[in-house]
């Protein structure tokens, strides 16, 4: 698939850099074809006009040139976009190969010979020859991790590390214990099946709202053992979906929207089921401490979600990313999953009441640690000015 630029539409090229996809490449990246995925990623960064290379020759203003079989991480695509006079570096095999070109129309001959592995006889100053390591952070900042972007040559042989890259890419970098730890190697497995599928990313949401609703009627009726299945289920699918979009380039408002509203809303209705389903297996809490109970795990968890609002909002910075403590605290803070590991362990030993109990306890505490975070967090920036993310402070991995 080739984006073909119209007459009409070359007076714009002085504007906005027309697309060139360099070669071809029968590789899939995500069941899609490199090229097309290439041009999906520009499209979605406002670059839809694209051109052939034996258009090249008659062009005007600036163009995006990009090999055919490269694997780009969608910051370095809007990075590319906004940096003019560019030659970003990709690897393969250890080895740094130029692999797109953000360039005037004249230096387009130039930029070819680079792209297709030659060696140009000489390489005007202006032209910055860059690894997406030493483009700077600044375009990074959003997606609360440090870890450097992806600019990857593939082929059939690099194919499903190339995908796992890129999988692991679309992570946050701060989450909790569960999705970090236990389900990358088989929400992996299962997003690429999904991917071949063509499965919809908001299917795969759909069906984890069919298991918040099951979970609930589970712990309604104290099966508990069931319930903490389909929870868990749930989880994991939560998981999938987001993946699922990201890695296939289907990601939607509308997509976004329901996966984060079916996350924001169901763990309370899990925990009112839960301690209602109690008295099914004899556990005969009174009224007043059931209600007080359940007080204490809705309060915490609204007072949770509004400290985290109040720290994007107007300290500028999700609390979780400030430190590397506050990281590593978001991995067990009492959120959904580590709520769910107590429960599950207190369900082992027979003891569901006592795994409310823990969660109450537990959402306490974090209160107490998050309101502790906020208040530093508060001193630090009228004290600095404005707060910056660890994640930020350099440009490679924990």
């Amino acid at each position: 698939m080739r984006f073909l630029l119209r007459s009409e539409q070359q007076r714009d090229c002085a504007a906005r850099p027309a697309l060139c996809i360099i070669g071809a490449s029968d590789v899939r990246l995500w069941s899609l074809p490199t090229d097309e995925r290439l041009e999906l990623q520009f499209a979605r960064a406002g670059v839809s006009a694209g051109i052939d290379e034996s258009a090249i020759a008659q062009m005007t203003g600036t163009l995006l040139l990009v090999r055919a079989d490269a694997a780009i991480d969608q910051p370095l695509i809007a990075a590319l976009i906004d940096c003019p006079n560019l030659v970003l570096l990709g690897e393969r095999d250890g080895e740094r190969i130029p692999l797109a070109a953000h360039v005037p129309a004249g230096d387009a001959p130039l930029a070819l010979e680079l792209l297709r592995g030659k060696q140009p006889k000489r390489i005007p100053s202006h032209l910055r020859i860059c690894a997406p390591s030493q483009l700077g952070l600044a375009f990074w900042e959003k997606l609360r991790k440090r870890e450097v972007p992806y600019a990857l040559i593939m082929n059939e042989r690099n194919r499903r590390n190339v995908e796992w890259r890129s999988f692991m890419g679309t992570y946050k970098g701060a989450t909790d214990i569960v999705t970090k730890r236990l389900w990358p190697i088989p929400a992996f497995h299962a997003t690429r099946a999904l991917a071949a599928l063509r499965v919809s990313p908001n299917l795969v949401t759909v069906l984890a709202g069919v298991l918040v609703l099951a979970s609930f009627l589970l712990f309604l009726e104290g099966q508990y053992v069931l319930g903490l299945a389909a929870a868990w289920l749930m989880t994991f699918l939560d998981t999938v979906d987001g993946k699922l979009a990201r890695t296939t380039l289907t990601s939607s408002k509308w997509g976004d929207v329901l996966d984060h509203g079916l996350d924001l809303i169901h763990p309370p209705f899990w925990y009112v089921a839960w301690g209602l389903g109690l008295s099914a297996l004899g556990f005969q809490w009174t009224a007043p401490m059931l209600w007080s109970v359940l007080a204490v795990i809705l309060a915490g968890y609204v007072l949770q979600r509004l400290m985290e609002g109040f720290s994007i909002k107007w300290l500028g910075l999700e609390i979780h990313i400030w430190r590397p403590i506050d990281t590593r605290f978001r991995e067990i803070t009492a959120r959904r999953n580590p709520n769910l590991i107590l429960l599950t362990l207190a369900t082992i030993f027979g003891r569901p009441d006592l795994g409310l109990l823990a969660v109450a306890a537990w959402i306490m505490i974090c209160l107490l640690l998050h309101g502790i975070q906020l208040a530093q967090a508060i001193i630090a920036k009228s004290r600095r000015g404005s707060l910056t993310s660890w994640m930020h402070e350099a440009g490679s991995s924990p």
